[in-house]
């Protein structure tokens, strides 16, 4: 007969020795990654357990993956510390955990005066069998109906609220950078005095979509 494995018993939170860091469930943290030439995994603490001594602790992970871990790759509006809420859960050793971060909303990321190496934004919930979104729409901006990526600059028109991409109204980053107002060709065209804009103002309402498209499944 076989031996009945010993019930383990749940815990509010446990410390990691090695960083000197206390971790609670619900805390995003940074993981070891399999390859150490990878970067850190990053995931969400669900559950943490230990056996009936409080030692062998175990935590179930929910995993954040990175836009180039996900089936449709990398694209030009993600951003560089952008991470997708999956569906894949995984029990890991506490020992794995090699340091806490912050996983913010991308509105809340968006206002960070700075950003450190910790911090990260997550706008996407990812199907990792399908290769799905939620939500499958975002707000597109600028004449190229781009969704907005928080790595580059942008402008706002004064009188449309519509944000722009230097690139895209024939000016450079660093001429965009020293401008104090804005409108856009076609609220210029009204008959406003075209001025320049500065790109730190309220985030324009979302009139506009872009579907995220739902890519080809292929096995890694």
């Amino acid at each position: 007969m076989a031996k009945a494995k010993a019930p383990r018993r749940p815990l509010e939170s446990c410390t990691i020795k090695h960083i000197n860091k206390t971790i609670n469930a619900g805390d995003c943290v940074l993981m070891r990654p399999a390859d150490q030439s990878n970067p850190q995994y990053v995931a969400r603490i669900e559950r943490i357990d230990a056996d009936a001594r409080g030692g062998n602790v175990k935590v179930l992970a929910r995993w954040y993956y990175r836009p180039e871990e996900s089936i449709g790759g990398r694209r030009q509006f993600h951003g560089s510390k952008e991470l997708f809420l999956s569906d894949h859960y995984d029990v890991q050793s506490a020992d794995t955990i090699e340091g806490k971060c912050t996983v913010h909303s991308f509105k809340s990321y968006t206002k960070l005066d700075a950003v450190g190496n910790d911090d990260f934004f997550c706008r996407f919930e990812y199907n990792s069998s399908t290769g799905a979104f939620n939500p499958d729409r975002v707000a597109v901006y600028c004449k190229c109906e781009m969704p907005y990526n928080p790595d580059d600059l942008m402008v706002q028109c004064e009188d449309c609220s519509d944000w722009f991409h230097p690139a895209c109204i024939e000016m450079t980053a660093e001429e965009a950078k020293i401008l104090d107002h804005f409108f856009c060709e076609t609220c210029s065209s009204k008959g406003q005095k075209k001025l320049q804009n500065s790109h730190a103002a309220s985030r324009p309402s979302d009139t506009k979509v872009f579907p995220i498209p739902r890519p080809s499944i292929h096995f890694r």
